[in-house]
């Protein structure tokens, strides 16, 4: 075909009419013509639904959809998008961003070997709402292709983005294939035809999530045989994962003992766990928490009782005016309640679990009869089980890795765990109680990690699940991977807009 022909049949979408303008112009440039055809202004689910309506199909869709969470999506185009997506029976729901009906409707209008673009965030591959959007994909397209970056692309955004390739080969399904790039000027070397000649990876779309696809051949097929391995227990089956306390405010709720005293405060408290970096080892207990009072740490949630603001003592009662001269009573979560000074939901753990993780993810016993806000998760431990059992059996390289995998990572570098999906955790129990939970605390605090997954290993991985030394090598390298892939991310340096083009979507 020649090149006159490619221009004519290009169309492009952009919202803003000035962009639109602009972004004719770098297309323009790019193609080496004067004059081609005006991208045209508009949103793409209104052009998605009436090139629908006419049977209109494209062979190719390249598109940089915009990240919108659905409360500052614009009602009149999310009612399009969310019936988009309702068409390909799909059910969007209040947690869906606006580049997850974008990427449906490309697929939509798609020819039946067509090709997709798209510049997606990496919360594609792992959060759950999108899980239903990775089934959708991985039946419409034969074969996908993940490309992702070593660095952060968008400066200032902590914000991981992929490149999202689709392409369809009648029925026939190929798997996927991931590329890891360190920035985006390495994608001018990237050869696609050698692209599309990359071994596959097989799909299971019922439960894992497209991280898992970061591994090799070999790595991913041990960890899926492992999944089923019967030593190992679903943590959901041993304990209950729960947010920690959401105060609303933890400038009038989280303080000190200097703060206590001054406020008299002290008969109405409860010792707090506040940071991750609270937890130090694999315990924590009654001295760790004693160190936070004595360096007037934010050691003490304020528990008020809940009664009337006339019936509590005359320091209380001082405190909560104060609270409200300040303001913090109209804050969302304490104006909601019916009294703003009383904390919901204060019981006591018998464990914390680390929400937000940065090097490995723990589980510690609470033997100091603490509480934690809503940075550090809530356990309760199921009925005949040790805290300090599991919090030993939770160390490991097996459910290091499966963390990394069923967790979520951000552009920070940060993985998050929510409470469902640490629940679902596989953890060895077997030989557990033979281990020294405070020998492991010791080497924990001392940042010997590696030499505590060498003891814990060797009893859960080599003698109870039967592995040879090279897979649990192997087990070892999984977690390393995919953490030093979440951790290492950098932002990308500072980049000009020249040839880019800027529309939304370009159809060919």
């Amino acid at each position: 075909m020649a090149s006159d022909e490619i221009v004519m049949q290009l169309h492009g979408v952009e919202l803003d009419a000035q962009e639109a303008e602009i972004a004719a112009g770098r297309l323009s440039d790019l193609i080496g013509r004067e004059a081609i055809p005006a991208i045209a202004t508009g949103d793409l689910f209104t052009f998605c639904k009436t090139a629908l309506n006419t049977s209109h199909r494209f062979d190719a869709i390249i598109g940089n959809p915009p990240f919108i969470r659905y409360q500052h999506f614009p009602e009149n185009h999310r009612q399009i998008a969310f019936y988009l997506m309702q068409l390909a029976r799909l059910h969007p729901s209040r947690l869906t961003n606006a580049w997850v009906p974008f990427l449906v409707a490309a697929t939509q209008l798609l020819e039946p070997h067509g090709r997709v673009a798209m510049v997606i965030p990496a919360e594609l591959l792992q959060v759950n709402y999108a899980a239903e959007l990775r089934y959708y994909l991985s039946q419409q397209y034969s074969s996908v292709t993940l490309i992702t970056f070593r660095k952060l692309l968008f400066e200032g955004a902590q914000q991981e983005v992929i490149l999202f390739l689709g392409e369809r080969d009648g029925d026939h399904h190929h798997g996927i294939t991931t590329v890891e790039l360190n920035g985006v000027d390495d994608l001018s070397c990237l050869d696609l035809q050698r692209l599309r000649h990359m071994p596959t990876k097989e799909m299971d779309h019922s439960t894992e999530k497209w991280t898992m696809y970061f591994l090799d051949t070999k790595e991913l097929a041990l960890l899926r045989r492992l999944r089923e391995h019967p030593c190992l227990t679903v943590a959901g089956q041993v304990l209950d994962v729960d947010v920690g306390v959401v105060t609303g405010m933890n400038d009038f709720f989280v303080l000190s003992q200097r703060q206590l005293e001054a406020y008299r405060l002290n008969r109405q408290t409860q010792p707090l766990v506040g940071r991750s970096n609270h937890l130090k080892g694999l315990i924590f207990s009654a001295d760790d928490w004693q160190g936070m009072v004595d360096g007037q740490e934010l050691a003490f949630l304020l528990t008020l009782p809940d009664v009337p603001f006339a019936a509590l003592e005359p320091a209380a009662q001082q405190y909560v005016a104060w609270g409200e001269e300040q303001g913090w009573h109209t804050g969302y979560k304490c104006r909601i309640r019916k009294r703003w000074y009383v904390t919901p939901s204060l019981w006591t753990p018998q464990a914390f679990l680390l929400r937000q993780i940065h090097a490995y993810p723990k589980l510690v016993a609470n033997q100091a009869q603490a509480i934690s806000t809503d940075t550090v998760h809530r356990v309760r431990v199921r009925q005949g089980m040790n805290p300090e059992t599991l919090a030993a059996a939770f160390f490991n390289s097996l459910t290091f890795a499966f963390a990394e995998v069923m967790g979520r990572s951000y552009g920070g570098g940060l993985l998050e765990l929510e409470p469902n999906e640490a629940e679902r955790l596989p953890i060895p129990l077997a030989g557990a109680e033979s281990l020294d939970i405070h020998e492991l605390d010791a080497l924990v605090r001392a940042g010997k990690i590696n030499d505590a997954l060498d003891r814990t290993d060797e009893i859960f991985l080599r003698q109870e699940l039967g592995l040879s030394e090279r897979e649990c090598h192997m087990i070892r390298g999984i977690w390393e991977k995919l953490r030093d892939r979440r951790i290492n991310r950098k932002p990308e340096a500072k980049r000009g807009r020249k040839n880019v083009i800027g529309a939304d979507a370009l159809l060919i």
